[in-house]
């Protein structure tokens, strides 16, 4: 058998290129993991426990937000901010998730429902397996596009593991659709309260469009609660579509030379209304303060006066059809977007409402209406109660628990329970309640199907 020797060059020549080449590729790998972990290490800042903040990306767009996310928390770099650590799942591992007190989770779905390449192992080894992650808080952001079936799919996965292994939510999981800006600043919004930086500047600032403060009147005088505004506003030109359950982007006057990031609030009415209504509490600081926000929509902007605001589609927290039963429960001004449901309903499917404030005499919200939808069937039924006066003293959690018998009948026949007011307290007490009177994984799989659904703040 004959050889050629320049044949035997060329092939070693080849099998070295091949070797440098994967050479090359390892070490541009290593340096970029090198470099994420400078980065990293850059905006950890000087606490002790800093913000665990991962992403699993297929195209760089999760990747990308994730460092946003970081530099936001680290606020300067790192001086006087939270800190935070960034991975990819390719590098998490259950070790790492348990050594955080919080982690923030950047999650891209391809396709119909299926993890990123680069999180493969860790469905593999980690997500395919219980665990306890009892005392881990956290959030998820969950990219992906609604032509799938299987929208934002591995989101989701992710966000029911984690509630399985003990861990609690900061907030709810919030969607984007293909990139949608209003998502992603509802999700800027929620790292502002983690920072208390209120007047952060928006990642994608919202267009804006003029509407006009045609009404506003005090609802509840006399409350030993922080009073409480009625506000409606009409489009200045063409009105904009919106559903129940979406959200108002109000964006606030220039304030020492900087404009805030917008305040988000829960429209109250419906297009067919002809404006966007809304219910307004004015918060105060301890030494007596307004609010920013608050307290000029309820106190210093005139009627008649323009401001700039922005109506953001909140797809999670849309309603069912009308022929399925709705079960609502919120307190104080959460009946503001539990309104708007109600506006929506015919009574076909029935709906439900409990609902807890201060005082029946002054907090009574929309009281007129509430009978009339009870006398026209479009409210089935109507559970409040009122947490300082005499002979009651309770709150919606404890009407959620002397209803269990009925609200199991209710989910039993496909049900959908909508929860809309403060997150502190209330939610997570009705949260409770729910897993008392229905069962932990019942719940759990209601929230997976979209049939259990949360706007809280």
């Amino acid at each position: 058998m004959s050889t050629n020797p320049e044949r035997w060059l060329w092939a070693l020549v080849a099998v070295g290129l091949w070797l440098a080449l994967i050479a090359l590729v390892v070490w541009r790998e290593r340096r970029a993991r090198s470099a994420a972990k400078a980065r990293s290490q850059a905006l950890a800042g000087s606490d002790a426990a800093p913000v665990l903040v991962v992403f699993a990306s297929q195209t760089g767009f999760a990747e990308e937000l994730a460092w946003m996310t970081a530099r936001a928390l680290a606020a300067d770099g790192g001086v006087g901010g939270v800190g935070a650590r960034v991975l990819s799942f390719a590098d998490l591992d259950l070790a790492a998730l348990k050594s955080a007190d919080r982690a923030l989770l950047i999650v891209s779905t391809t396709g119909e429902g299926d993890p990123p390449d680069a999180a493969a192992r860790f469905v593999r080894r980690t997500l395919a397996h219980s665990a306890d992650l009892t005392g881990l808080r956290f959030g998820l952001l969950a990219l992906g596009d609604r032509s799938y079936d299987h929208f934002c799919g591995f989101g989701h996965a992710v966000d029911g593991w984690l509630r399985r292994s003990g861990a609690e939510p900061l907030f709810d999981l919030v969607e984007v659709d293909d990139g949608e800006a209003g998502a992603i600043r509802h999700w800027q919004h929620q790292l502002n309260q983690i920072t208390g930086q209120a007047a952060a500047p928006d990642w994608t600032p919202p267009a804006y469009e003029p509407w006009r403060l045609v009404e506003r009147t005090l609802i509840n005088p006399g409350s030993p609660g922080g009073a409480a505004y009625h506000l409606a506003f009409e489009a200045v030109g063409a009105a904009p579509d919106w559903s129940a359950g979406d959200i108002a982007e109000i964006g606030l006057p220039e304030r020492d030379g900087q404009r805030p990031g917008a305040r988000e609030y829960s429209i109250a009415s419906l297009p067919t209304d002809g404006r966007a209504e809304f219910l307004i509490r004015l918060m105060q600081a301890p030494d007596g303060t307004p609010g920013l926000a608050s307290g000029w929509l309820t106190q210093d902007l005139a009627v008649g006066d323009v401001i700039d605001m922005r109506l953001r589609a909140n797809r999670s927290f849309h309603g069912p059809d009308d022929a399925v039963p709705m079960i609502l429960i919120g307190n104080g001004t959460g009946i503001a977007g539990l309104r708007a449901h109600l506006k929506a309903r015919t009574g076909a499917g029935g709906a439900w409402l409990l609902f807890g404030e201060r005082t029946q005499a002054h907090d009574a919200f929309f009281d007129a209406e509430l009978q009339a939808w009870l006398a026209s069937g479009v409210l089935s039924r109507l559970d409040r109660c009122f947490s300082r006066d005499e002979g009651d003293g309770r709150y919606v959690q404890d009407l959620v628990a002397s209803a269990a018998d009925e609200l199991r009948a209710w989910v039993a026949r496909g049900a959908a329970i909508y929860v809309c007011g403060s997150l502190e307290g209330m939610s997570q007490g009705v949260h409770a309640a729910l897993e008392s009177a229905l069962g932990a994984d019942v719940v759990l799989t209601m929230l997976e199907d979209g049939r259990y659904r949360r706007d809280v703040y």
